[in-house]
């Protein structure tokens, strides 16, 4: 009779089902995902306090590092499919670790400028080559439990990150920093001397030798564009997710300014999702696993708009609380399902430049949901940010839907033999990165 527990046997199957290079990156995404969200919280407080500026010159900081970061997912999808998965890797998690190292020694604000632009840099690198990394690693089959697997560790640490960077900051920020550069640059060299390269180089190498290989080297990016029914997902997905990074960049504001809620209440609504992410996601991926994955996102992203929608109903703790919640199951049931979609349907030697127009659609919808949500607030009424929140997730939601159901399958993709570019071997993960910087 064994001498594990039902629960430690259901685990001990579960790690047996992945590689261990795939394990090795979830121990790794621990390590950076705490030690940024140490410091993430309450980076833009660190530097307002040292230069004693005002927020608002202080939140510039933001802009810069989001439109550096869109320009960088151009170049992290070719580099990853050129040089490879694990160089790109290494070089995110190293700057990002060296970066917030010299933080600690800023002490003007165009320093602070270009550490910035440094993250801008950095963290899309990390994104696509991990997301490139995965769909090399895990067949099409387990690629949704993959992505949930990972978010429940992305979640985990990150709800353990700021609580424990909040009681290191009030004895002293280098200690925050310090933290989060250790976690990058451990996780950096686990991957260096533990993990291997992904990237098929043969397929690679062959597609460009093809004549009429249409993913000749200087035609990658256009293949995707040319990929009609994939750009109009990217679209549609980036004009929904304004919705939800409405609510993330600016409830927090909305709640206090219009509400009076103050930040130790408040801090318990992201704590939620966090929560949720860590024990309900593995569950409800098993859900939507069962189904196609274009129908799904649809799906979540209604979820997420009804969601961000209510908060318009909303007008103290616990009402706020179950807006999250419910804009919860719409991250629980649309993140992973659409990363997996993808991965599914890019070619294995053009994976990292569909991950990249992937990853800046994400980018697109960070950059304008602040400016959308202080048009309404300021230009309408505080309420108005929800309700034009609403309409815009509404309008994705149903554009998602039409979509899935003009597509004959979630992955019809024109690429070669998927046995052929490894896909139906048991390899490894990737990560998708709001949090581990």
């Amino acid at each position: 009779m064994s001498i594990f527990p039902p629960m430690l046997y259901k685990l001990r199957a579960l790690y047996k089902e992945y590689p261990q290079q795939y394990w090795l990156m979830i121990a790794g995404l621990v390590l950076a995902t705490a030690g940024g969200s140490m410091v993430g919280p309450y980076l833009l407080i660190y530097v307002s306090e040292k230069l004693s500026l005002p927020l608002s010159t202080v939140a510039a900081l933001v802009s810069i590092n989001a439109g550096t970061g869109l320009i960088s997912s151009f170049v992290a999808g070719w580099l990853a499919d050129k040089v490879g998965r694990k160089l790109v890797m290494n070089l995110s998690l190293t700057l990002t670790g060296l970066t917030y190292f010299f933080m600690l020694y800023a002490e003007t604000y165009p320093q602070f400028v270009l550490l910035m632009v440094a993250l801008g840099l950095s963290n899309p690198l990390y994104q696509v080559g991990s997301d490139a990394m995965l769909a090399d690693l895990v067949p099409s089959e387990k690629r949704t439990e993959a992505f949930a697997i990972n978010r429940i560790a992305n979640n985990a640490a990150f709800a353990l990150g700021p609580a424990v960077g909040g009681f290191l900051a009030t004895r002293s920020y280098h200690l925050t920093f310090w933290s989060a550069t250790t976690g990058f640059l451990a996780y950096s060299l686990l991957l260096f001397f533990r993990a291997r390269e992904t990237l098929d180089r043969q397929a690679v190498k062959s597609s460009t030798l093809q004549p009429n290989a249409e993913a000749a080297p200087r035609g990658g990016y256009a293949r995707v564009l040319r990929d009609g029914p994939y750009m109009a997902f990217v679209g549609l997905l980036s004009l929904g997710l304004i919705a939800p990074s409405i609510l993330w960049i600016l409830l927090a504001v909305y709640t206090k300014l219009n509400f009076g809620l103050p930040e130790n209440q408040f801090g318990w609504i992201p704590t939620t999702n966090a929560l949720m992410c860590v024990f309900v996601q593995y569950s409800v991926s098993q859900a939507t696993r069962k189904h196609k994955s274009l129908p799904v996102v649809a799906v979540g992203m209604l979820i997420y708009a009804l969601g961000v929608g209510s908060v318009a109903l909303m007008s103290g703790f616990w009402g706020f609380w179950l807006s999250m919640v419910i804009l919860t199951f719409g991250e629980l049931t649309l993140v992973p399902t659409s990363s997996k979609y993808v991965a599914d349907r890019a070619p294995a030697h053009l994976r990292g430049r569909y991950m990249s127009a992937y990853w800046i659609g994400w980018g697109l919808a960070r950059t304008a949901a602040p400016l959308i949500g202080g048009f309404l607030n300021d230009a309408i009424a505080p309420r108005a940010i929800w309700l034009g929140a609403l309409t815009l997730g509404l309008v994705s939601a149903f554009g998602l839907f039409l979509l899935s159901r003009r597509a004959d399958s979630p992955q019809p993709s024109p690429a070669p033999n998927l046995e052929s570019d490894g896909l139906a071997q048991g390899r490894e993960f990737g990560v998708e990165y709001d949090q581990i910087s």
